[in-house]
């Protein structure tokens, strides 16, 4: 069964999709927050992920970020790390605010970019109870570092002298100055899902304006991850993902409870949609928020 519901994050107003199990329960259901990828929607895999969530007996919760999708927010588009953070504490506030939601048996997943965002705000949001992440992609790090790591500055340099012109642009009345991000050149299989049939919906991935550059830029997904534990951190990555340095890298630095799985022979981006893959990946899941949301 799935609910269309609304809440505020900022003054501004989110629109989600809650996922429940299709049996009634007599007690209050633990719950799991879903963020979706960077320009993607709710609609797609963070939705897919979510349904099977449900069927494990969670209710679970995805939502556009603000900006995007359905959401409100002005300049469309906009992906602005710290308020995707605290869309994902406004999404637990809904949640704790539900008769039918047990508002101490929450966690959170985030697929790509909000495998950074969601970590990033359980650091300090101590109603998530546990913190799970697929194919993470702390969006900080790739603007700062490329996507394989080895960006040389210069380029981070120019990326912010772009942000800059963007700005001054905005303040002289100029408007607010957009960018295409997902291109074939940049990553083929993030092109490849996004723009084809395959995942195409036609709300997602609008062209973004060119200050998000230097908001990205400085941003740190894991600076404080060690601030998770004593609860317990999760997170997947494939084989092949050209992006599985960054979780390796988070997995480090973050304290225990933690554990890195690695499902064999996935992409970033096949963990989207492959029902292989994806089924792999739940069933990890299922276990992790079953054992650590166990009612209590």
């Amino acid at each position: 069964m799935k609910t269309a519901v609304t809440f505020p994050s900022n003054n501004l107003m989110l629109a989600g999709i809650l996922f429940l199990p299709d049996a009634p329960s007599p007690t209050p259901l633990p719950a799991v927050v879903v963020g979706h990828p960077s320009g993607g929607v709710k609609e797609q895999t963070a939705s897919i992920y979510a349904e099977r969530l449900a069927r494990e007996g969670f209710a679970a919760l995805v939502f556009d970020a603000a900006y995007q999708g359905e959401s409100e927010g002005e300049p469309r588009g906009l992906e602005d790390p710290f308020q995707r953070a605290e869309d994902v504490k406004a999404a637990v506030s809904h949640l704790t605010a539900r008769d039918d939601i047990d508002p101490d048996r929450i966690g959170a997943l985030g697929i790509c970019a909000s495998g950074g965002y969601v970590p990033f705000a359980a650091q300090t949001d101590l109603r998530i109870k546990a913190v799970a992440t697929v194919s993470s992609g702390d969006l900080g790090t790739v603007m700062r570092n490329g996507l394989g790591g080895n960006q040389a500055p210069e380029t981070t340099r120019a990326m912010l002298e772009l942000a800059g012109a963007a700005r001054t642009a905005e303040a002289r009345g100029e408007g607010v100055r957009m960018q295409e991000w997902i291109t074939d050149a940049v990553d083929a299989e993030t092109y490849e899902y996004y723009r084809t049939p395959r995942g195409y919906h036609p709300r997602a991935v609008q062209p973004w304006p060119v200050r998000t550059l230097d908001q990205l830029i400085q941003y740190d997904s894991y600076a404080l991850i060690r601030l998770i534990s004593p609860r317990p951190l999760l997170m997947i990555i494939g084989s092949e993902a050209n992006t599985a340095y960054i979780s390796r890298e988070a997995i480090d630095r973050a304290a225990e409870p933690k554990e890195l799985v690695v499902i064999d022979g996935a992409t970033h981006v096949s963990l989207y949609d492959v029902d292989e893959h994806v089924s792999r990946a739940v069933a990890e899941l299922g276990t992790f928020f079953t054992t650590h949301l166990a009612a209590r």
